[in-house]
């Protein structure tokens, strides 16, 4: 009787000298969302209960930005705005939807106009909102029509009663923000459930926090701008930041021979036609690097450059040279590349 003693006396010894904590390990949450997929990446012990309520979370913080932002469905808080009669009357809007319109507006005043989300009638004319793509290449006093109904300026904002008004008709478009600033949302939901380490991901733009198990910061691919295939370009390191890319290449269609970006100048109200093919930013929250990146496609290669060069930004072109692909980047953006 002395030997099952024995073994007992020894496995005793072992867990008072052991502390067998569980292990953390990479968990994804992947799912429909926008008309693409998210994708969440969260660190944490095997605890099936613990990421079916962070699924849970996840859908309904998605859901809360859908029913404030969209423009496809007619009962959003957007669209309300946007079918609203009387648009000179000061209307109250949420506080996460004002955020997404005062970043918006920030930009824009800071770009000159280079990002704009009143163009939502021209980016639909093109065929690239709600309303069905044309037979044709849009006319254009019908295109001057449209953009006469733009212009950021004309939006006012009202930041202590949380409410937004203009005395011209305005169709807000909130694509090149809203999907970075729903990244950030989940972002947030995760980090007040107690979420140390995730990353985030929703067509293309991501918020990455803390680290992987093994102590690696996240790696996230540039991908070369092409779109019969998916070809990485550089790999970046993120941590406590976000990125987020805008490019021509893969919403698109043609037309007699010619292609039209999706990405609308909103000076001209016609397609970008210039050598950028895609730009990446990276900084502190997804919105502002969604919103930026556009800003920079907006403005081509060489002005979106000197732009970020500037104003201190993150960001990595690439654009189409003579002999194919060519990319350059920002000061600020150097530190994030990886070898």
């Amino acid at each position: 009787m002395i030997w099952p003693a024995l073994v007992a006396l020894l496995c005793s010894a072992a867990l008072a000298g052991c502390s067998f904590e569980a292990e953390q390990e990479v968990w994804e949450i992947s799912g429909p969302v926008f008309g693409t997929q998210y994708h969440v990446k969260v660190v944490l012990t095997d605890d099936e209960g613990r990421l079916e309520d962070l699924a849970g979370g996840i859908t309904g913080t998605l859901e809360d930005v859908d029913e404030a932002m969209s423009t496809w469905r007619e009962d959003s808080e957007l669209s309300r705005f946007n079918s609203h009669e009387q648009q000179g009357d000061w209307f109250p809007v949420s506080d996460p939807l004002f955020e997404v319109l005062a970043e918006a507006q920030r930009i824009s005043q800071l770009s000159d106009g280079a990002f704009d989300i009143t163009v939502g009638p021209v980016v639909n004319l093109w065929g690239f909102g709600p309303e069905a793509r044309p037979d044709q290449v849009p006319e254009d006093d019908l295109l001057a029509t449209r953009l006469a109904n733009t212009g950021y300026e004309k939006l006012e904002l009202n930041a202590s009663d949380k409410a937004i008004r203009s005395d011209d008709p305005l169709y807000l478009d909130l694509s090149a923000i809203g999907k970075g600033y729903a990244v950030d949302a989940v972002a947030r939901y995760l980090k007040d459930a107690g979420i140390d380490a995730f990353l985030v991901e929703i067509g293309g733009e991501v918020n990455a926090k803390g680290r992987k198990p093994d102590g690696d910061v996240w790696r996230l691919a540039i991908e070369k701008p092409v779109s019969r295939e998916r070809t990485v370009q550089r790999i970046v390191a993120l941590e406590n930041r976000a990125m987020a890319t805008s490019g021509d290449y893969r919403n698109y269609y043609e037309a007699d021979g010619k292609r039209y970006s999706h990405t609308i100048d909103p000076a001209t109200g016609r397609p970008i036609k210039h050598r950028l093919a895609s730009v990446s930013v990276i900084a502190e929250d997804s919105m502002t690097a969604d919103a930026l990146a556009t800003t920079f496609n907006v403005m081509g290669e060489e002005r979106g450059y000197t732009f970020a060069v500037q104003h201190d930004i993150a960001a990595y072109f690439i654009f189409r040279g003579e002999n194919g692909f060519e990319s350059k980047y920002t000061p600020a953006f150097s530190s994030y590349l990886m070898d």
